[in-house]
C-alpha cells in the first residue's frame, strides 16, 4: 500500500533526490556533464580572472621595497624616484628595479625588495641583456627564447611572453564588451519588433535592410585611417553593425513566444507589456543568446586580431595579438614571433569553441522544453 507521502507527491516535475529541479538547473547540470566544454569554461574563466592580477606576476616594478627603514610599494603607486633610492642624482629618472635589486644584494645590507616572478613589462625594451654569438659578436633584437625571456623578444626588444599575457586580457575584454553591447542592442530592438509588430516591425525591418547593406568593414577601415582608434572608439565603431544578427534572432523568438497560450493568459490577467516582456517572454527567449555567446566572443577576438594585423586596430597602444602576428609575419625567420600569437589564438579559440558546443547542447530546446 502506498504511503501518504507518496500519494501527496507532485507528479510531472523532474526530481533530484526528492526535490524538483527547474529548467535552468537541468541545463546547468547537463552543461557540467559535458566535461570538455565545462573544463574549457573553467580554464578560460580562471585565466581571465588571473589576467586582472598580472601586475603582481608580470611586471618590471617591485612589489615592495625596504630602503633605509622605509617601505615603498611601487606596484601600486608611482611615487618612487631613482634619487630617493640612491640610484642616481637625477630625481626624475625612473627606477630600474632589477638593477636596484642587484645593487641591494651587492651591498648585503638591510635594504631589500621583492620583484614579481616574471620581472618584465610588456612595453619595456630590454637594454640590459647582451647576447654574444659564437663569433663573439653581440646579437641584436629580436632575442631568441631563453630563461630570461621565455618566448624571446620582438624586434623592438619587448618581451613576447609579457605581451602575450597582457594581450589575452585585452582580447577577451574587447570581445566581451563588444558582445554585451551587440546583444543588448540586438535583443532590445528585435524584441520590440517581435512583440509589438505592425508599424514598429515594418519600420524596423526596413531599417535593418538598409543598415545591413552598408559595407561596415570598409567604414571601419576608413574611420580608423582618419583617426587613431582607442579601445572604446573601436568597440563603438564595431557595435554600430554587430547587433543586426541578434536582432533577427530575438525578433523570431518573440514572435514565436508571443503566440503561445501563457502570453494570452498573462494578457487576460491584466499583465502590463513590461511584465509580459521581462517576466514571461524574455526568460523563454534566452536560448539563442546563451548558446551563441561563445561564438560571438570568438568573432570579437578574431575581429580585433584582424584589424590590428592590418594596422587599423589599437595600433600599439595596448599589447595586441594582431600586432604580434603582423610582426611575426614580417620576421618569419624568427619562428617564435609567429608561433607565439598563433598558438595563443588557437588554444583560446579552441577552448571557446568547446564551451559553445557544450552550451548549445545543454540549452537544446528539443531536449529541455518549457512546454514538457
Amino acid at each position: 500500500m502506498a504511503s501518504p507521502a507518496a500519494n501527496n507527491a507532485p507528479t510531472g516535475a523532474p526530481k533530484e533526490q526528492g526535490k524538483s529541479t527547474s529548467l535552468l538547473q537541468r541545463r546547468i547540470k547537463k552543461f557540467k556533464s559535458l566535461k570538455r566544454g565545462y573544463y574549457s569554461f573553467l580554464i578560460v574563466l580562471g585565466l581571465y580572472a588571473f589576467s586582472f592580477i598580472l601586475l603582481f606576476f608580470i611586471n618590471n616594478k617591485a612589489l615592495v621595497v625596504h630602503y633605509n627603514g622605509e617601505y615603498y610599494f611601487p606596484v601600486f603607486k608611482e611615487y618612487v624616484a631613482a634619487k630617493t633610492l640612491g640610484m642616481t642624482e637625477d630625481g626624475d629618472a625612473p627606477v630600474n628595479f632589477r638593477k636596484l635589486q642587484a645593487k641591494f644584494e651587492q651591498e648585503n645590507g638591510d635594504n631589500w625588495l621583492v620583484m614579481p616572478p616574471y620581472p618584465w613589462d610588456p612595453d619595456e625594451r630590454d637594454q640590459e641583456t647582451k647576447i654574444v654569438d659564437e663569433a663573439g659578436e653581440t646579437v641584436n633584437y629580436p632575442y631568441p627564447p631563453s630563461s630570461i625571456h621565455w618566448l624571446g623578444t620582438d624586434p623592438s626588444g619587448r618581451d613576447v611572453f609579457a605581451r602575450m599575457a597582457y594581450g589575452f586580457r585585452v582580447s577577451i575584454s574587447f570581445a566581451l564588451l563588444l558582445t554585451i553591447i551587440n546583444y543588448s542592442l540586438g535583443s532590445a530592438l528585435g524584441g520590440l519588433m517581435g512583440y509589438y509588430g505592425k508599424k514598429i516591425d515594418l519600420f524596423g525591418q526596413r531599417l535593418l535592410e538598409v543598415w545591413s547593406n552598408i559595407p561596415f568593414f570598409f567604414l571601419v577601415l576608413i574611420v580608423s585611417s582618419i583617426i587613431q582608434p582607442s579601445f572604446i572608439i573601436l568597440i563603438l565603431l564595431l557595435s554600430l553593425f554587430g547587433w543586426i544578427g541578434m536582432s533577427y534572432l530575438m525578433r523570431g523568438e518573440f514572435l514565436r513566444e508571443k503566440a503561445k497560450d501563457y502570453v494570452s493568459a498573462a494578457i487576460s490577467l491584466g499583465a502590463s507589456d513590461r511584465q509580459i516582456i521581462f517576466k514571461h517572454i524574455l526568460p523563454n527567449s534566452l536560448t539563442p543568446i546563451i548558446a551563441t555567446l561563445p561564438f560571438a566572443i570568438i568573432g570579437g577576438i578574431s575581429t580585433l586580431v584582424g584589424l590590428d594585423y592590418l594596422g587599423f586596430g589599437l595600433q600599439g597602444k595596448l599589447p595586441s595579438w594582431g600586432e604580434m602576428l603582423q610582426i611575426g609575419n614580417d620576421n618569419k625567420e624568427h619562428l617564435w614571433l609567429l608561433l607565439s600569437p598563433i598558438g595563443a589564438m588557437f588554444i583560446t579559440l579552441l577552448l571557446m569553441t568547446f564551451i559553445g558546443e557544450a552550451l548549445r547542447e545543454a540549452f537544446d530546446p528539443k531536449e529541455y522544453s518549457r512546454l514538457r
